[in-house]
């Protein structure tokens, strides 16, 4: 697989190449605050549906270089296959929201679905999303199998627990 596109911020990544901060809990969910800027906002005055999906990526980019293990970022990378995403608030230029996701249940193959919930300052739901990624050995540029060593760190307890059932 070729690069970065050279100029283009990465993905989960802020300007200078440096994964997005955030806090991972005992759920092993991610969360991380975006800040609308006034190049998010639309001609309704608030945040623009793009700019969301944006967000979803990054939020789940940021995640996986903070919980995966130090070799595997470097092996695999992960693709879009698919997002589903539920409107329901929004926020103006200048206010933020905590972005929390997870990997829901277990990869199957070289997929896995993922969950983002988009919340206000009060805890109430603005966006909720649902997606589909695959996994892809940089080496090869091919999908693979996503390892259980791999989606170890993403899995939650609960999760740990039905594979067992």
């Amino acid at each position: 697989m070729t690069g970065l596109v050279p100029g283009r911020r990465r993905i989960g990544c802020d300007a200078s190449g440096q994964p997005l901060s955030g806090r991972v809990d005992a759920q092993r969910r991610f969360h991380i605050v975006f800040r609308a800027d006034a190049d998010d906002i639309d001609e309704l005055g608030h945040v623009n549906n793009a700019t969301w999906v944006v967000w979803i990526q990054d939020a789940c980019v940021a995640h996986w270089f903070a919980s995966a293990r130090p070799a595997d970022p470097v092996t695999y990378v992960a693709v879009v296959l698919r997002h589903e995403v539920d409107y329901r608030g929004n926020i103006r230029a200048g206010e933020t929201t905590t972005a929390i996701t997870w990997v829901e249940g277990t990869p199957r193959g070289a997929r896995y679905a993922r969950r983002v919930e988009f919340l206000d300052s009060e805890g109430r739901p603005l966006v909720t999303a649902l997606s589909q990624w695959a996994l892809v050995e940089k080496a090869t540029g091919k999908l693979v199998r996503v390892p259980s060593e791999v989606s170890a760190p993403f899995i939650s307890d609960e999760a740990e627990r039905s594979l067992d059932d």
